[in-house]
């Protein structure tokens, strides 16, 4: 691998990245975390600015008369997962955890951060963003936008990284379109007139009828979505009385959908409208129908990807590269950047779990588990990406307008 030499040693990166561990933040909520790096970046030089979306950090390093300009982002937040693990850098917050590895995200960006920094080896403006707010729906990269992100930093282009279990520990994965779904959540909420179970026929019964649309929206996507798109309904949740004996006036029905575009995403939510609609009128009920759109799709731009795969070429080598990597259905709101700027999303490998410390915990090394940890092997190398993917971004001649 042709790592950055400055990171030849990275133990105070490693000692960092666990301190965050230890001290996970929910999103709108990183503080500490927000600090942590505010902190850092003034320690080495870089122009610091904070609040943004509450608790979002951009730093800001200028080097020569270049007017190009880079983003690159890393997220700040945590989720509310109850930590499996007993090894030392465990979460010391009960019920919070960084199980989707945003602890090693940011660290690997002030890793970038602190060498360019003392390098000052490139010429134009790189923009170190730290978001607040990806998990659970909560869209701090939209808020930052609105906040004015784009505006008072301006950005060519926005590139971020986020680990996987992929192939080999430190390899890349990405694609030239769309490489996550869109997040969207719904919940159908059914009414009708409560009585007691032993009397049905003396009220309407809504949990019935949320069975019923529950089953019904299993066969919705073959209706409204061609066989030659990838898309997900899914049932999640369900809730009526909460009493044996009671047959209750409102039960609700919810889940979430994915889709990798948002005509697919049209469809399937007014499928969803005309199925509820019918399913409760047919019981006598009426239904409400809230859905949300958290996200939409993670689509990369092809010139911004094939850039960014030159990067990282040489950085791990050909082998190690993969350009062409399916989409999955996961979300991510990295989403909303790639909307108003061009750029590239990719997935660096975090291997399967064998570099975890003894006690941990007995699942899989997969995020969103309460035994997961991120890979420290893989900082420098995410780090080098960020650094070489500056450099040769600001070293390409300004284009013409």
């Amino acid at each position: 691998m042709h790592i950055v030499d400055s990171f030849a040693d990275t133990s105070r990166f490693v000692a960092l990245r666990r301190d965050i561990h230890m001290h996970p933040e929910l999103g709108f909520e990183e503080h500490r975390t927000s600090k942590i790096v505010a902190d850092r970046l003034r320690e080495w030089g870089i122009e610091v600015h904070t609040g943004i979306a509450g608790t979002g950090v951009v730093g800001v390093l200028k080097c020569g008369n270049g007017p190009r300009t880079i983003g690159l982002r890393a997220d700040l937040d945590a989720l509310p997962l109850q930590e499996a693990n007993q090894f030392a850098h465990r979460s010391q917050h009960d019920g919070r955890m960084h199980a989707c590895g945003h602890d090693g995200h940011t660290t690997m960006l002030l890793a970038a951060a602190w060498h360019l920094s003392q390098a000052r080896d490139f010429d134009g403006t790189v923009h170190f963003i730290f978001q607040p707010a990806e998990e659970m729906g909560k869209a701090g990269a939209l808020k930052m936008i609105e906040d004015g992100l784009f505006e008072r930093f301006p950005c060519e282009a926005v590139f971020a990284l986020h680990n996987f279990p992929i192939g080999k520990v430190g390899g890349f994965a990405l694609n030239h379109a769309a490489l996550m779904a869109s997040s969207n959540t719904w919940r159908v909420t059914l009414t009708g007139r409560g009585t007691h179970a032993s009397m049905p026929h003396t009220g309407i019964d809504p949990v019935a009828a949320t069975v019923d649309l529950a089953q019904q929206l299993r066969s919705l996507l073959p209706r409204v979505v061609s066989s030659t798109e990838r898309a997900l309904l899914a049932v999640t949740q369900i809730q009526g009385s909460d009493a044996p004996n009671v047959i209750p006036d409102t039960a609700w029905v919810g889940g979430t959908v994915r889709t990798f575009a948002v005509d697919a995403t049209d469809r399937i939510e007014a499928g969803l409208r005309q199925v509820a609609a019918g399913v409760a009128a047919a019981h006598g009920c009426t239904a409400e129908v809230n859905f949300r759109r958290a996200s939409p799709p993670v689509v990369n731009h092809e010139r911004e990807a094939r850039f960014a795969a030159e990067v990282m070429r040489k950085i791990v080598g050909s082998d190690n590269v993969d350009e062409a990597f399916p989409a999955v259905m996961g979300a991510e709101d990295f989403a909303h950047m790639l909307r108003v700027r061009p750029g590239c999303y990719a997935f660096i490998g975090n291997g399967d779990g064998g570099h975890r410390l003894p006690d941990h915990g007995p699942g899989p090394c997969i995020i969103h588990n309460t035994s997961f940890d991120f890979n420290d092997e893989i900082i420098p190398v995410g780090a080098s990406y960020f650094v070489r993917l500056a450099q040769e971004w600001l070293a390409q001649p300004q284009e013409r307008t």
